[in-house]
């Protein structure tokens, strides 16, 4: 079990993760969404990472606010988050507008089969 500290009084639930690709590892920001199915990450990140999301054989449609657009899935090394480790972890690249000061979304793909316990009143979120 692993918590981390929130903003309980205002704005989105921000969570720290790593993601590791092929030239190495960095540290994101990450919003949780539970109305995200699949974990998104900036376009920009994973280029850094170099991954390459034009050669990604997988794509899959995603509904926007606006529109619907298909996009890349694309298969981290790894990805750390609350204490939890993923491993081979598909995300959907996509870029996010910078505005935003986020490296994506983590989304329920990644909190399936686990307990996740948000306590607003002491501001921590817990993944079991």
């Amino acid at each position: 079990m692993s918590s981390q500290p929130f903003h309980a009084a205002s704005g989105p639930i921000l969570l720290n993760a790593e993601i590791t690709g092929p030239l190495g590892s960095v540290v994101v920001k990450l919003a949780l969404d539970t109305g995200a199915t699949t974990t998104l990450i900036n376009r920009e990140t994973l280029l850094s990472l170099g991954f390459d999301p034009d050669q990604s054989p997988r794509q899959i449609s995603m509904t926007t606010g606006s529109s619907i657009e298909t996009v890349p899935i694309v298969v981290l090394t790894r990805l750390s988050s609350l204490g939890q480790h993923r491993f081979g972890h598909s995300v959907i690249c996509h870029a996010l507008p910078p505005s935003s000061g986020l490296d994506g979304l983590l989304g329920l793909d990644f909190l399936r089969g686990r307990t996740l316990t948000i306590d607003f009143a002491s501001g921590q979120i817990i993944l079991d």
